[in-house]
């Protein structure tokens, strides 16, 4: 299944990983700095979430686009529903 993003949620979802890019490049340099465990943690966190909201996002671009597609054979697809699933549950 291709993933056809509009130009918002494209726009939306790479300012998300460029975000959690900066992000862990800081992390990176808290470490080399020698950094409170406790703030370096915090970042990481962070970073995480960024990762899991940009994932999410266009995980759900995917499911709306099954949702509405005119193919049944999509819609009802039991492979890409296990398909979509596997995506989901990879980020939980």
């Amino acid at each position: 299944m291709e993933l056809d993003m509009s130009a918002d949620e494209l726009k939306s979802a790479l300012n998300r990983l460029r975000r959690a890019q900066g992000q862990l490049a800081g992390v990176i340099r808290m470490i080399e700095e020698g950094r409170d465990c406790e703030d370096v943690v915090t970042q990481l966190a962070a970073v995480s979430r960024a990762l899991d909201r940009a994932g999410f996002s266009i995980i759900a671009t995917g499911l709306q686009q099954c949702m509405t597609s005119d193919d049944p054979e999509v819609r009802d697809s039991a492979q890409m529903r296990a398909r979509l699933e596997k995506l989901f549950l990879s980020l939980a």
